[in-house]
């Protein structure tokens, strides 16, 4: 289960083991989306339309971008800034479950709310995200900006980008998007716990039908979650994007059009302006794949390895217990 638990006192699990398994479950999971994170991202930065009837821009469809980038930049392309996306993972996983359970624990000792319902998973899963987001958006900046560059490369390696950042944008770059972020993150969050909530329950089986079939339960429930919550959320993703790569348009150029914007409400106001509606909503559909695939997987590896690390902690109470009862 997901969160403070009152009714499984026993099987409580610690901030250390929240972490431990959020961090594995990011990492798993961010191995296996890359690519559509990689699509999404170069579909949020195009200016032009994209539209497969009315072709305006580099790339104008799923299919039609992942042919063109394997065939300009090869296979690998689809892993560009992984290294940054993985530790990004593994730092937002940890931070974010750790801060999840410690905050539904918190709810249920302090308040006279139940830990459990869905309404305090959307504030508790929210205000986690958020904290998650201040202490790895560092490293969400580097993931796009590697995703973001074509060949040839702009950075060479991670500390090539992170030293030519710091000396030609300031300190105060690996900060770019954050208020569109946390403006987004929190809803985003919340959603996906509160959604992830109410489907797990509807979805749990009787008392007769046993336990099987968890994981399962746990993969489709967090798919569902993550379409509702990336949806309507989707618009501030797609600004916290196009703020993250100012003072990056050099390297932008061949792929089209390139902006620059003053901040968020000019963002917003000259893609509302040349893009229209739809441009709000530019990479939704790798998105929307991408956010059911990790958010599935990333529920669904972290109760694994929870679940892991309890029956390797009831296995080990059960051998100490052994011993004790022979001396007996």
């Amino acid at each position: 289960m997901v969160g403070f638990d009152p009714s499984a006192q026993g099987a409580a699990h610690s901030p250390e083991e929240a972490a431990l398994a959020g961090s594995a479950a990011g990492m798993v999971t961010r191995a296996l989306i890359s690519p559509f994170d990689v699509l999404k991202i170069r579909f949020q930065l195009q200016i032009e339309r994209v539209s497969s009837r009315r072709p305006e821009g580099k790339y104008r469809g799923l299919l039609q971008a992942y042919r063109c980038i394997h065939s300009e930049e090869g296979l690998f392309a689809f892993w560009k800034g992984h290294i940054p996306a993985q530790l990004l993972s593994i730092c937002f996983g940890a931070v974010q479950f750790a801060s999840f359970e410690f905050l539904t624990e918190a709810v249920h000792k302090t308040t006279p709310y139940d830990s459990q319902t869905a309404g305090v998973h959307f504030v508790c899963g929210g205000l986690a995200a958020c904290s998650a987001t201040v202490v790895c958006q560092p490293l969400d900046i580097l993931r796009t900006r590697f995703a973001a560059q074509g060949e040839p490369k702009v950075y060479r390696n991670l500390r090539h980008a992170v030293s030519t950042m710091f000396r030609s944008e300031g300190v105060l770059t690996f900060y770019r998007g954050l208020a569109p972020t946390l403006v987004a993150v929190f809803p985003y969050a919340g959603l996906q716990f509160f959604s992830y909530n109410v489907f797990k329950k509807l979805l749990t089986p009787s008392s007769d039908a046993g336990k099987s079939g968890g994981n399962v339960r746990s993969l489709i429930c967090g798919s569902g979650a993550g379409v509702i919550s990336k949806t309507i959320t989707y618009p501030f993703d797609l600004f916290k994007k196009r703020l993250q790569v100012g003072g990056f348009e050099a390297a932008r150029a061949h792929f089209g059009q390139v902006r620059s914007y003053r901040g968020l409400v000019d963002c917003m106001i000259q893609i509302a302006k040349e893009e229209g509606l739809r441009g709000f909503f530019k990479g939704l559909s790798p998105s929307l794949v991408k956010a059911a695939l990790s958010t599935g997987f990333t529920f669904f590896w972290y109760e694994f390895f929870l679940n892991a690390m309890h029956n390797l902690r009831e296995r080990q109470k059960t051998k100490d217990l052994i011993p004790d009862s022979e001396e007996r």
